[in-house]
């Protein structure tokens, strides 16, 4: 029997099977032991995360000849037709290699005809988006008033570039990335039914560069096997993928940590003549930045060999480094080669010192009085001044308020005033006197060009 693929043999073929997507399922399950169908059905995501699969499984259940439900009996003549991948009233349309409105013409053309075998004759379309405007336009009244015995199930990776006139016309359910932790899972389920050595670091690298796509992960896993002859290891799965190997990133984080210039240099150039994936690097490092960051919240870190670096870099140089290795990551296409890019990202690094907190705190602690910004002044000469410039300022405002009264042209003697003796009461009732002031004279102006506009008015 010929070689079936992780991602084929191991293909979902019920709900209970399906991963990562429990929200979808959930109401999917729900509307077929409820019989609330609706006519037409999205299903968004990214690849890879279960679109064609449960549309497949969805058909399944609306044509298993028990009865309409989320589990069907799985040994009917429609059921094992949908096992074998020739059930008759299934119709699978790439819409990516046909595209055009003759195609979608021709499809519409055989809605009308009852079923041959089953209750509902279902279209499923995938990558629905890449339909021409001509064809989505055919399909729109058949959409909204489709035959009973037709259903359609849509399948994209990007919504946005559908028409919302025929959003509007579907339910949508919009897949998630599946969790790292749940791919693992499952690759580590799947591989010991294959009878297949794996190391838990291996999976746990390959689930994460799949990036929430399970399928992606099966493929990976299918050149990890043959890569290492029958075996799952990680230092296989870092050759294969070409990824940063953990010695090179706590290398880079000493190097730091010892400001050694030279040394950084002298690395780099030593990944360079290995080929190593810089932007891979880059985004190693990142991890462990964010990583060290989140020790100093939760007081652990996800990887082992982080460990030894808690606590030796600051919050504030973890925040530095995060925003520079994100801005090194996002121009290394614009370096002349990844090697430059990466150099300069690391020099930029080493120009932020590492400071240790608790010896800044010794030394703001032991600092001599005469470097402190302003000396102290004695208690006496303190009072004062304090005493002069307080006369200063109150004398200044009585001297405008004389001034807005014209009671008298001369100089008010500032030195001969009992400052000492002004209470708070007596400084706000000179301040309210100067707001009746004020309002007094906005009134006189407001009434004065008031009456002008009037007798403007009056002229004409």
């Amino acid at each position: 029997m010929a070689y079936l693929a992780l991602a084929r043999k191991y293909r979902p073929r019920s709900f209970a099977e399906v991963k990562g997507q429990d929200h979808s399922v959930r109401a999917l399950t729900n509307a077929l032991n409820f019989e609330r169908l609706h006519h037409a059905y999205l299903f968004t995501g990214t690849r890879g995360v279960g679109k064609t699969t449960l549309a497949r499984i969805f058909a399944n259940c609306l044509n298993c000849e028990v009865k309409i439900a989320a589990e069907v009996c799985g040994t009917c003549g429609a059921c094992t037709a949908f096992t074998q991948g020739n059930y008759p009233d299934l119709y699978e349309v790439d819409a990516a290699s046909r595209t055009g409105v003759d195609d979608m013409r021709k499809l519409l053309e055989n809605l009308h005809y009852s079923p041959s075998m089953g209750r509902f004759k279902v279209y499923i379309i995938d990558e629905v988006h890449m339909l021409s405007s001509a064809s989505f336009n055919a399909l729109l009244k058949t959409l909204e008033e489709p035959p009973e015995h037709v259903k359609f199930i849509f399948a994209t990776t990007d919504p946005k570039k559908i028409p919302l006139t025929v959003l509007s016309r579907c339910l949508q359910f919009h897949l998630r990335d599946i969790e790292p932790i749940t791919i693992q899972v499952q690759l580590a389920e799947i591989l010991g039914k294959e009878e297949v050595n794996y190391d838990e670091g291996a999976l746990e690298l390959l689930s994460r560069v799949s990036q929430g796509s399970l399928r992606d992960a099966l493929s990976l896993t299918d050149q990890a096997i043959a890569h290492g002859g029958g075996e799952v290891r990680k230092d296989n799965v870092i050759d294969l993928l070409g990824t940063a190997r953990v010695e090179e990133i706590t290398t880079i984080l000493n190097l730091l940590l010892q400001q050694d210039r030279e040394e950084v240099v002298k690395f780099v150039s030593d990944l360079a003549s290995r080929a190593v994936n810089f932007a891979d690097l880059l985004e190693g490092l990142l991890r462990a930045v964010h990583q060290l960051a989140l020790a100093g919240i939760l007081g652990a870190t996800l990887d082992d060999e982080l460990k030894d670096y808690v606590g030796k870099f600051t919050p504030e140089w973890l925040q530095v480094a995060y925003q520079i290795l994100i801005v090194g990551n996002r121009d290394l296409k614009y370096a002349p080669d990844h090697k430059v890019g990466f150099d300069m990202t690391l020099l930029r690094l080493l120009d932020f010192e590492l400071v240790d907190e608790n010896k800044s705190q010794q030394t703001n602690q032991t600092v001599p009085p005469n470097r402190s910004s302003s000396p102290r002044l004695p208690k006496a000469e303190t009072h004062s001044s304090t005493t002069s410039l307080q006369s200063s300022s109150k004398n200044q405002s009585d001297t405008t308020v004389a001034k807005s009264e014209n009671s008298s042209n001369s100089v008010i003697d500032q030195n001969k005033r009992p400052v000492e003796k002004r209470t708070p009461a007596d400084e706000i009732k000179r301040q309210e006197f100067e707001e009746d002031e004020l309002g007094e004279q906005l009134k006189e102006s407001f009434g004065a060009t008031l009456g002008t506009v009037v007798v403007l008015n009056d002229t004409h």
